[in-house]
C-alpha cells in the first residue's frame, strides 16, 4: 500500500520573515500539512486508492474526506514551492507575455489576483493557472479544491485559509495578500509554465 510522507520544506522556516514568521510556517507545516498527510494515510485502507498518486485521488475520488485530505496534502506541497526568500519580482518573458495577453498588463494581473484572493469567502486558495489552450487565468477555489479538477495546470498559488496568515496578520487578509507578492516564487511558475508548453508542443506534434 502506498503511504504518503510530508515533503521537506524548500526553505528555512525563518527565511520568509517578516512577510511570514517562522511561527506561522512551523505551525502551518508541522500541524496542518502533517495533519492532512496523516489523515489521508489513515483513510487509504479499503478505499480502492491504496496504490494511487495524490493526483489520481484528486481526479477520481468522490467528494468527502479522502478527496479533501489528498487535495490539501497536494495543495500544501505545491504552496511551499510557491514562496521563497528574496525571489525575483516578475516572471520570465514567456510567462509575462502570456499574462499580458490575458490581463492587459502585469499590474492589472496583480490587482485581479489580489482581489480574487481577498474576496474569496471563507477558506480556500487563489491560483495562477493555465487552461488546456494555453490561456493564463486566475482560479479561486474553496476549501480543498484545486485547478486540477477543472483540467487546468497550476502555476502558483496563495493559501488564504486563516491558518496561513492569522498568527501574523490576524483578520487582515488584504495585508497578507499584498505582502505575499514579496515572496512569490516566479522561478517556480516559470518552470511550471515551460513544462506546460513542452507538453502542449508534444501533444500537437503527436496529433
Amino acid at each position: 500500500m502506498n503511504r504518503f510522507v510530508l515533503p521537506p520544506l524548500p526553505f528555512d522556516s525563518g527565511s520568509l520573515a517578516p512577510v511570514i514568521s517562522s511561527e506561522t510556517i512551523d505551525y502551518h507545516y508541522k500541524k496542518h500539512h502533517q495533519g492532512y498527510v496523516d489523515k489521508l494515510n489513515s483513510l487509504l485502507p479499503g478505499s480502492g486508492f491504496e496504490e494511487s498518486s495524490l493526483e489520481d485521488i484528486i481526479l477520481n475520488a468522490s467528494p468527502g474526506p479522502l478527496f479533501n485530505n489528498a487535495a490539501q496534502s497536494w495543495n500544501h506541497a505545491f504552496y511551499w514551492d510557491c514562496i521563497a526568500p528574496k525571489p525575483k519580482t516578475k516572471p520570465d518573458s514567456s510567462l509575462l507575455a502570456a499574462i499580458d495577453r490575458s490581463f492587459g498588463s502585469f499590474q492589472e494581473f496583480v490587482a485581479q489576483f489580489q482581489k480574487k484572493s481577498i474576496d474569496l469567502f471563507g477558506s480556500g486558495w487563489a491560483w495562477i493557472a493555465v487552461d488546456p489552450k494555453g490561456v493564463v487565468l486566475i482560479d479561486s477555489t474553496r476549501n480543498a479544491k484545486n485547478p486540477l479538477k477543472d483540467g487546468h495546470v497550476p502555476l502558483l498559488c496563495c493559501d488564504v485559509w486563516e491558518h496561513a496568515y492569522y498568527i501574523d496578520y490576524r483578520n487582515e487578509r488584504a495585508k497578507y495578500v499584498s505582502n505575499f507578492f514579496k515572496i512569490l516564487n516566479w522561478e517556480f511558475a516559470d518552470k511550471n509554465y515551460a513544462e506546460f508548453l513542452s507538453h502542449l508542443d508534444r501533444t500537437k506534434r503527436v496529433a
